[in-house]
């Protein structure tokens, strides 16, 4: 069978499967795949200000900004005062973010099961490496999956 493998066109439509079976996934939860990276780094830290969750998302903050305040009208987080700079506000989760963690990262946990089923662990490291390369550039040289 031929196959057609230009790059732009093998990545969306990996891209495209990947949506598909993630919003899947997390749309039972009112969570789309943004919103789940956004949690994910609040669970991590929590009272993090907007602009650090960008950075780490690589999101510029009009893209995190919308991000957060569908979180904030869904209920998972809040907005409060820096209280060392009332200038500034962090990003806390609600009870209702906090007891996501669990469900939503067994749910992202069975889409890496499911989808890279065929590969063993040095592939997907591999694989995933070169996705950070082609899309984040900002791999340490240890690599960021090891």
């Amino acid at each position: 069978m031929d196959r057609f493998d230009c790059l732009h066109f093998i990545l969306g439509k990996a891209l495209q499967r990947v949506k598909q079976v993630s919003k899947a996934k997390l749309s039972p939860y009112g969570v789309t795949p943004a919103q789940f990276g956004l949690l994910y780094f609040l669970w991590k830290k929590d009272g993090q200000p907007g602009s650090e969750l960008g950075e780490r998302l690589q999101l510029d903050s009009a893209t995190v900004t919308g991000i957060i305040d569908r979180l904030e009208q869904g209920g998972f987080i809040e907005r409060r005062f820096d209280r060392s700079d009332r200038r500034n506000k962090k990003i806390f989760l609600t009870e209702k973010g906090k007891s996501l963690e669990q469900p939503l990262c067994q749910k992202m946990n069975e889409l890496d099961k499911e989808l890279l089923s065929e590969f063993d662990e040095e592939e997907i490291k591999q694989f995933k490496n070169l996705l950070f390369d082609i899309g984040l550039k900002k791999r340490t040289k240890a690599g960021m999956f090891e």
